[in-house]
């Protein structure tokens, strides 16, 4: 239980890389607020569920709802967990959307909704969350990146730009406040098994095998153990760094 007594929030938590997030930091008894995005009533159902999961394994947990988009519903969300819960000390920027497509055919609208949710996003609730942060003087923000920041992806561009973002922004404001006993990091996970792989036709899915050394795809739970690294006194003096998790793919 090396987190027990932390306050987490971890945005986009009602399914895939959130959820296994969500439930490996409560396991090391962290109480666990989890966001979703109301626009679908699935969403909520979902991490209704995964709230259920946490405190039936005997710990704490809220969903909490917000588009990470909106200004206002961010801080009404951090203003929940700070009344519950009295602080936030570890904020994971999970939220994430694609919409994939070639650049020369991508409307507008594709381009600005995920640069809004992966960046805008993170960038909103990191500054709110900060707040609780610097007042206790000790913090981990743990940032999803992709590796798709890193070297690009054919037809991502509005993706990858998002990511790309995310990690200069993760090195700046671990720059800001670093001498504040916060820090802040960026996981880039490379092919992960969720809905989106699962969508992959089978001569795709075998294309992308042989690219990976380990000949498998990254599982959410191999994330969510690099994250939970990262929020425990272990990983104190790692900070602005953006660590791959892409089974060899990209080296």
């Amino acid at each position: 239980m090396e987190l027990e007594g932390k306050v987490a929030l971890v945005t986009g938590a009602s399914r895939g890389l959130g959820k296994a997030i969500a439930l490996k930091l409560s396991s090391l008894g962290c109480k666990v607020a989890v966001n979703y995005v109301g626009i679908e009533a699935a969403n909520k159902a979902d991490a209704d569920s995964v709230v259920e999961t946490i405190i039936r394994h005997g710990e704490e947990a809220m969903a909490v709802e917000a588009d990470v988009r909106d200004a206002e519903m961010v801080k009404t969300m951090v203003q929940q967990v700070t009344d519950k819960w009295g602080k936030i000390d570890i904020l994971v920027n999970n939220a994430g959307i694609n919409r994939d497509t070639l650049l020369l055919r991508m409307p507008d609208k594709d381009w600005d909704d995920v640069i809004n949710t992966n960046l805008r996003g993170t960038y909103l609730c990191t500054k709110l969350a900060l707040r609780t942060m610097i007042r206790q003087g000790w913090g981990r923000i743990v940032n999803i990146a992709s590796v798709a920041g890193i070297v690009g992806n054919v037809g991502q561009s509005n993706y990858s730009a998002s990511k790309g973002g995310l990690i200069a922004f993760t090195k700046s404001v671990a720059r800001e406040i670093g001498s504040r006993n916060i820090t802040v990091n960026a996981v880039a996970p490379g092919f992960i098994t969720t809905e989106m792989t699962d969508k992959l036709p089978p001569e795709r899915k075998e294309s992308i095998l042989q690219m990976i050394p380990l000949q498998r795809f990254g599982k959410p739970e191999d994330v969510a153990e690099l994250v939970a690294f990262l929020a425990t006194e272990k990983a104190s003096y790692i900070t602005g760094e953006v660590i791959r998790l892409d089974g060899g793919a990209f080296t």
